[in-house]
């Protein structure tokens, strides 16, 4: 038996990169999957019909994870579609990059709204649906956070970005103590430098593979790496885990070789 058969995960900011990896990794062990997206709608109907492919079932659904309401609107449909939320990943983020002195307060509004508060409203909302469901197996649901390596390291021109990333962690942790009881694990995930279409809005292809190869393991990451760290969390093997942080980065924090 696969680990996600009969099992539905919702999964912010899945058309792309991370959540797009995460989506197939979790549709690869059987879960049933609300594909989320802002604005890539193609992208998003891409990776639905490759879930479907897999034998799962994909819901597509469209909501900024800064309105509220939407996220709701979003948790509600993927409830009466599946039956229950086994599984919420709080991926969806957005990184302006802008020396401090010099951020326009839009753009570090934006990030907020999105990487801090977005997070917030996903994981509050989806624990409130798991709180009213029954133990499925010996948990109620799984809550897994997308951080990242910023929460430890204040990487210059990304001082908004550094701020939600450093919240959000905190907040699993203060989730985690107050659910372990109702039996809702919640954990946090940070990955290193992971390929994805926002990084290449910023290096070229041989940038990164130059790159990687500062790096430990000798590579940048893929999507999949951070997919598959979230199928362990989000999996009954990680019933005993809560308020964890799993560094998902080749050895990139204590092994990084400058240039």
């Amino acid at each position: 038996m696969r680990r996600f058969d009969g099992k539905t995960a919702l999964i912010t900011g899945a058309s792309l990169g991370i959540g797009r990896g995460i989506a197939l990794c979790l549709a690869q062990e059987g879960a049933d999957v609300v594909v989320n997206y802002r604005s890539h709608q193609a992208e998003a109907e891409s990776a639905a019909e490759e879930i479907r492919g897999l034998g799962g079932e994909a819901l597509v659904w469209q909501a900024d994870v800064a309105d509220r309401d939407a996220i709701a609107e979003m948790i509600d449909g993927a409830v009466q579609r599946f039956g229950r939320l086994d599984v919420a990943v709080a991926n969806a983020a957005i990184s302006i990059r802008e020396p401090v002195a010099e951020a326009q307060w839009d753009n570090v509004m934006r990030t907020f709204e999105v990487t801090q508060f977005g997070v917030f409203h996903t994981c509050q909302l989806a624990a409130r649906q798991m709180l009213k469901q029954p133990l499925s197996r010996r948990s109620r649901g799984k809550i897994v956070v997308i951080s990242s390596i910023h929460e430890e390291i204040a990487f210059p021109a990304s001082g908004a970005y550094n701020m939600s990333k450093a919240a959000i962690n905190h907040l699993t942790r203060t989730m985690a103590a107050e659910l372990a009881g109702q039996r809702i694990n919640v954990n946090v995930i940070n990955p290193g430098w992971i390929d994805t279409p926002g990084e290449r809005n910023y290096y070229s292809d041989e940038e990164l593979a130059e790159g990687g190869k500062r790096i430990p393991w000798g590579r940048i990451g893929a999507p999949e790496d951070i997919g598959k760290a979230v199928a362990y969390l989000a999996s009954d093997d990680a019933d005993y885990v809560t308020g964890a942080t799993l560094r998902v980065d080749g050895g990139f924090v204590h092994g990084l070789v400058l240039p």
